[in-house]
């Protein structure tokens, strides 16, 4: 066979992975928001009839599109290397390698709540463990490494802040949010003491890193106005830390009477789930009300879906479990009655990310370049 004939085969693979070329790390997203779904639905205050069987469908389809995902990028870096390290080194997607620690956690999360009652709760268990395990390590390698090289290799400007810049350091907390299942099954002692305040001490991380780079996408905002039109859907990331920092600090204060800590730490740190979670849970309702109403703005002037309709689940689900969390300690039935609202409006912009990724991954629309972002 001669070389000119030889030709196609040698390029047959990257001819037949060419739709995973544009594959992205945003992808991952996806599995968080559907994820998010049943990790909110298992706790809330009122469950509606036949609920858990649609929780077991949600945490069955988050797995597979995980597996399906991890594939995908795989090839995508063995065929589109090029690509991929355009990727890592665009400040637009860059922060959004930060998703994969997340779609690990939110999948253990839910394969240990809901999954246990298909699988049987040690498999649940040690399947958790596992992937929080690897999503935990991913998280804080990401945090470091992505706060670096967004330091070090991205040419930063305040006019391009976006709200993606707080997804590196947003694994640590998820980590921190999710631990509680696994402390519960912890023996009370030295080891059970230290997760628990590395966990804290996760939350305080993220948390004042988020102090600091939010006044940054406010301040872009105020200056140069909204976001494009296409990429408005992204305001919902900002609540992200904030609804996620209330679910840990009341999910962590279930589990410190049982800790071993002693009385007055304990009680505090009980406190705290309120003392904090409820005025920040007030800031994320009125971020929330104002995102909402930038992406109805944007609707009218032709938003599009686009994968960045799936920042509305993750984020959105945070203040959802904050909310769970504030009226489990407190009890009041007005607060319930709310969480089941947004819950409800999660599950519709869920249902709305699912319906255009179905339908872009059918007609192709997906697989394309994606088009510059229009003011």
């Amino acid at each position: 066979m001669s070389a000119v004939e030889a030709t196609p085969v040698s390029v047959a693979p990257a001819i037949r992975f060419a739709s995973f070329r544009h594959i992205g790390p945003n992808w991952y997203a996806v599995v968080m928001g559907t994820a998010a779904v049943p990790a909110a639905g298992i706790d809330l205050p009122h469950q509606p009839g036949g609920s858990l069987h649609v929780w077991q469908v949600l945490w069955v389809l988050s797995a597979v599109e995980l597996a399906v995902l991890l594939g995908a990028r795989a090839l995508h870096w063995r065929y589109h290397r090029d690509q991929a390290r355009a990727q890592l080194l665009d400040v637009a997607l860059a922060p959004y390698y930060a998703c994969i620690a997340i779609a690990f956690l939110a999948v253990g999360l839910v394969t240990d709540l809901v999954g246990r009652s298909v699988i049987g709760e040690h498999a649940a268990l040690v399947a958790n463990i596992v992937l929080f395990s690897i999503g935990t390590a991913i998280g804080l390698v990401a945090a470091v490494g992505l706060v670096l090289l967004m330091i070090l290799s991205h040419d930063l400007q305040l006019a391009g802040a976006s709200p993606a810049w707080l997804l590196p350091v947003m694994g640590p907390m998820v980590s921190a949010a999710f631990a509680k299942p696994l402390l519960e099954r912890m023996a009370p002692g030295d080891s059970r003491e230290t997760f628990l305040l590395c966990c804290y001490a996760l939350v305080g991380f993220v948390l004042i890193v988020t102090l600091l780079v939010f006044p940054m996408v406010v301040q872009r905002l105020f200056l140069h106005g909204a976001l494009p039109v296409q990429l408005t859907p992204l305001l919902f990331l900002c609540l992200a830390p904030f609804g996620q920092s209330v679910n840990a600090v009341n999910n962590l204060a279930d589990t410190v009477k049982s800790s071993g800590l002693a009385a007055p730490y304990a009680d505090g740190f009980v406190a705290l789930g309120l003392l904090y979670g409820v005025p920040v849970i007030g800031f994320a309702l009125l971020w929330l009300t104002i995102s909402l109403i930038l992406v109805g703005r944007a609707l009218r002037g032709g938003m599009r879906f686009s994968m960045a309709w799936w920042a509305f689940g993750f984020p959105l689900a945070t203040v959802v479990t904050g909310m769970e969390g504030i009226t489990r300690h407190t009890g009041i039935g007005a607060f319930a009655w709310f969480t089941d609202g947004l819950f409800a409006l999660l599950c519709v912009l869920v249902g709305a990310s699912l319906a255009g990724t179905a339908r872009g991954l059918a007609t192709g629309r997906l697989f394309a370049a994606p088009a510059p972002a229009r003011p």
